[in-house]
């Protein structure tokens, strides 16, 4: 669904993204694990083209989206779940859930999935986004990205500072998401045991540069989490 191919992005003189190649395949969820400040948000934002690409291709879709807007991308299936969450503060759940649907006709309902899922956001449909726990306004954060249907969600570090219980439900809704065969899901995370019941293929970054990949069943064998305590 996704492929990545010698992908590479600067800071002023600083090389970000060194040669980055990978595919992140449909029904499939495709964790990205690496610690603080080795190019992980960087490489979504190029994804997502709010930062534009210095060097390589970027396919979607079978699609070159290298060069594409950010709505564009959108418009083509993919949907996007950002560090620290971005909802709307004042607008309410419902409002919050809404802006998912831009590029979907007027009309076009919220889908039933998204409170199947998180039950709580029907629950909190007229309260301020602001006025959520952390944890529920993760869950419409992704309800946000899940409303227009996306073909590809990605996910920066969905836990982050989020309590136990919603965690348990976030891995749940990933997990049943990439069940339907449907979605690719490309998921960035801190939270090593919560990467590795989730992941189907994963990949290790270090200073830009993808050093580790493999199948997720093997994260424990290859030795990821000493990789990533280093």
């Amino acid at each position: 669904m996704l492929e990545v191919t010698d992908l590479n992005q600067y800071y002023g003189g600083s090389h970000i993204l060194r040669g980055l190649s990978f595919e992140v395949p449909m029904g499939q969820v495709t964790t990205l694990l690496g610690r603080n400040g080795v190019g992980k948000t960087t490489l979504l934002k190029s994804l997502m083209g709010l930062v534009p690409v210095a060097r390589g291709v970027i396919r979607f879709d079978g699609k070159d989206m290298t060069r594409a807007t950010s709505y564009n991308r959108v418009r083509a299936g993919i949907g996007y779940v950002p560090q620290g969450r971005e909802i709307f503060p004042r607008l309410t759940v419902e409002e919050n859930l809404l802006m998912g649907l831009a590029t979907r006709p007027g009309g076009t309902r919220i889908p039933e999935r998204i409170f199947e899922m998180f039950p709580v956001l029907e629950q909190m449909m007229h309260r301020r986004g602001g006025d959520l726990s952390g944890g529920q306004q993760q869950q419409l954060a992704i309800g946000r990205a899940l409303a227009f249907g996306p073909k590809l969600l990605i996910l920066d570090e969905p836990t982050e500072g989020i309590q136990p219980s919603i965690i348990k439900d976030i891995g749940n809704a990933i997990r049943s998401l990439a069940a339907t065969g449907e979605m690719a899901i490309l998921l960035v995370e801190q939270y090593y045991d919560f990467a590795r019941d989730l992941s189907d293929q994963y990949l290790v970054m270090e200073r830009g540069e993808i050093v580790m990949q493999g199948a997720g069943a093997d994260m424990d064998a290859d030795g990821v989490r000493d990789r990533l305590s280093v």
